[in-house]
């Protein structure tokens, strides 16, 4: 991966590179990424089963399904995951692209992801100490956005130059020889909901599958617990005893005839 901002001129109607406009400008790439649908049904592959759009062609600038990879083994291809029905993008490959410091990271599945996009939330957080600038989301210290578009709208809006957050990339970071352990339906990589819990104001935390089941397993058992002990105690008397005790009579004792 070669480390250098991105940026290229373009030309005016005098044949003078216009620098100032490029510097601002979404490159095809990163426009598409955060543009694009995925995970809908590949319209070419609309016949074949599994034909989930999860792969993103950094050359062709759209969305593809496992299907479609063969048509695209020359190009450099990026993985889209899916985490609580929103697009995430590992940490490690996004990196690779453009400056991610200041986007906050979840931690799923022992990996860091990105959010490429901000996500809706029921309630305003304004007033937050720690809260994204371009939504309002809380995040916590040190980060600035919630996701890939928050922080990219924010500079545009601004008027920074993105051209200092895009880095040129190797394209053999991004080779088809990365997707050869890839599924026909993306499930050995895409980050289902099962077993995870999101909070609308809070980080997201991952819970194990297992320990949600475990934790459900064991709420059901509580309820019926005094039950069973009841029984216990209620089967724990001899039965001469308990018929003893319901035959006796209240009233004076009496006592034993004099010998």
């Amino acid at each position: 991966m070669v480390r250098e901002s991105w940026s290229s001129g373009m030309e005016d109607a005098g044949g003078v590179v216009n620098m100032t406009n490029n510097m601002n400008m979404k490159p095809a790439w990163l426009e598409g990424l955060m543009a694009e649908t995925f995970f809908g049904g590949c319209g070419v592959h609309e016949n074949r089963r599994k034909n989930e759009k999860n792969v993103f062609c950094l050359r062709c600038c759209l969305s593809i399904c496992p299907h479609c990879l063969s048509s695209h083994r020359s190009h450099p291809l990026l993985q889209v995951r899916r985490y609580v029905y929103h697009d995430v993008v590992r940490l490690g490959d996004l990196e690779k692209l453009i400056d991610c410091s200041s986007i906050q990271p979840y931690t799923i599945n022992s990996a860091k992801v990105i959010f490429l996009n901000q996500r809706p939330q029921s309630r305003s957080s304004k007033g937050s100490a720690n809260i994204c600038f371009t939504c309002d989301r809380i995040l916590q210290e040190p980060f600035n956005f919630c996701s890939l578009s928050c922080k990219v709208d924010h500079m545009v809006y601004r008027g920074e130059y993105l051209s200092g957050i895009l880095y040129r990339y190797d394209e053999s970071d991004f080779a088809i020889s990365e997707f050869e352990g890839l599924r026909m339906d993306g499930s050995s990589e895409i980050i289902d909901d099962d077993g995870i819990l999101e909070d609308q104001d809070h980080p997201l935390q991952y819970r194990s599958g297992s320990s949600c089941s475990n934790e459900a397993t064991s709420n059901s058992v509580i309820p019926r617990e005094p039950e069973v002990v009841k029984k216990k105690k209620k089967g724990g008397f001899l039965p001469g005893i308990v018929l003893s005790l319901s035959s006796r009579r209240k009233g004076a004792p009496q006592r034993a005839p004099l010998s």
